[in-house]
C-alpha cells in the first residue's frame, strides 16, 4: 500500500508557486530517489548524483574521517546531512562531506538538522550543477560560518578552495587539498579523489 503524500508533496505537485516551507517539514518530506534541500523556503529538488559524484565523495569522506579520527579532531558528516544555515525563512543546505571541529559540536545531538555550519564544507560536482547555484549555495556556507569550502570537480579534475576571509584558491590536478588552519595536518594530492 503505498505511502500518503504529505500537504507539501500535494503542494508541490500541484503548485505553479510551491509554499514556503520549513526545517521541520522538509525533515518529514518524502520524496523518493530525490535529493532535497531548503533555500529561504524554497524546496530545491535535484535528482541523486552518479558514479562519479558518489566515488569522489566517498574516497574524499576516508581520507578526511580517518584524519579526524587518528586525531580526535571532531566529528565527519556524511554525504547529503543537511545543516539548518538560516531561519525564517528555514535555509537547510547538505553538503557531501562535512567537518566540525570537536569543540564546536552540540553536547546533545539534535533531532533534524543541526542549526550550525560545519567548519569544513565538501562539495563534489555533478553534471547538471550550474556555476550560479554552486556559488550560491559556496556563499550560503561561508555566510553562515563555515570557514572552508572545497568544491571538487571531477570532470576538469580540479578544485577550488574557498574561504571565510574572501580568498579563494584553484588547484589543478598535481595540487594537495590542504585543511589549512580549520583541519590541521591536512593534506592530500588531488590524484587520490579521483
Amino acid at each position: 500500500m503505498a505511502k500518503p503524500r504529505s500537504y507539501i508533496e500535494r503542494m508541490v505537485e500541484q503548485s505553479s508557486s510551491p509554499p514556503v516551507v520549513t526545517a521541520d517539514e522538509l525533515l518529514h518530506l518524502h520524496l523518493p530517489g530525490k535529493q532535497t534541500e531548503l533555500i529561504r523556503g524554497r524546496l530545491v529538488v535535484r535528482e541523486q548524483p552518479g558514479y562519479g559524484h558518489g566515488l569522489a565523495a566517498g574516497k574524499l569522506f576516508t581520507l578526511i574521517a580517518t584524519h579526524v579520527r587518528d586525531r580526535d579532531l571532531g566529528a565527519v558528516f556524511a554525504a547529503e546531512t543537511g545543516f539548518q544555515l538560516f531561519s525564517d525563512p528555514d535555509t537547510v543546505r547538505a553538503a557531501d562531506v562535512a567537518f566540525i571541529r570537536r569543540e564546536r559540536l552540540p553536547d546533545t545531538p539534535p533531532v533534524g538538522y543541526a542549526a550550525l555550519a560545519p567548519d569544513l564544507v565538501v562539495e563534489v560536482l555533478s553534471p547538471n550543477d550550474r556555476a550560479g547555484e554552486v556559488l550560491n549555495k559556496v556563499g550560503d556556507w561561508l555566510s553562515a560560518g563555515s570557514r572552508l569550502v572545497w568544491v571538487i570537480d571531477t570532470a576538469r579534475r580540479r578544485a577550488r578552495v574557498y574561504r571565510a576571509d574572501g580568498s579563494e584558491s584553484l588547484l589543478a590536478d598535481q595540487d594537495a587539498l590542504d585543511g589549512e588552519d580549520v583541519l590541521a595536518g591536512f593534506s592530500r594530492a588531488l590524484t587520490e579523489v579521483w
